[in-house]
């Protein structure tokens, strides 16, 4: 099965990329959402759970500023300028991956106070809302994508190995195997025989 970049650069160098790429964005953001809930249904904007709020917030939104930079860098501009996506479900993996980084960077911009100033704290609770939403709309585009088979729109991968296949006779050297079905030949027709083992040819000495 071929992979979309996004599935292959999870699956390479394990288990670290899906460690920073998976695990580390998507813990974070749940805690975000998750104490989000309760901040709304509670109302109550002090505490461990509100400084636990604000603390994954801040914390995921500058994490994914480095994973964009990353991607960005590593593999977008490189990927276009080689034109080497695999079809249109590999582009929609990455970018919308991309792009589901960008409501948790603005998460972080409000909780520095460098956006939505003039908003109380309902106000800016509610942007945390959407951009929670949209995270995991995006989000979930990217892995659902990212399953996917790239040949699914066309894409020809390079070959590979087949489990159990029938093919490994063209690894032999083919001299050996000119050799092999000669010798076999030979002894279909009576001309060999077959060798005794090894130690059946020592004498012993007294």
């Amino acid at each position: 099965m071929n992979m979309t970049h996004y599935m292959e650069l999870l699956a390479v160098n394990q288990p670290w990329n899906l460690i920073i790429f998976m695990a580390i964005p998507v813990i974070l953001a749940e805690t975000l959402a998750i104490t989000e809930l309760y901040l709304l249904f509670t109302r109550k904007f002090d505490g461990a759970v509100y400084y636990l709020n604000r603390f994954a917030g801040i914390a995921v939104g500058i994490y994914f500023i480095g994973i964009i930079y990353y991607i960005v860098t590593n593999a977008i501009i490189p990927i276009t300028k080689a034109g080497e996506w695999r079809t249109m479900i590999d582009v929609i993996a990455v970018f919308t991956y991309v792009i589901a980084g960008l409501p948790l960077i603005w998460i972080a911009l409000q909780e520095l106070g460098l956006v939505n100033k003039s908003l109380d704290q309902m106000g800016r609770l509610k942007i945390h809302a959407i951009c929670v939403a949209l995270f995991l709309v995006f989000g979930h585009i990217a892995m659902i994508a990212g399953m996917a088979d790239p040949s699914i729109l066309g894409y020809k991968g390079a070959e590979t190995h087949q489990m159990g296949g029938s093919k490994d006779y063209e690894h032999c050297d083919p001299a050996m195997h000119s050799q092999m079905m000669g010798d076999h030949q030979k002894m279909m027709n009576g001309n060999i025989s077959s060798s005794p083992m090894p130690m059946g040819n020592q004498s012993h000495k007294h």
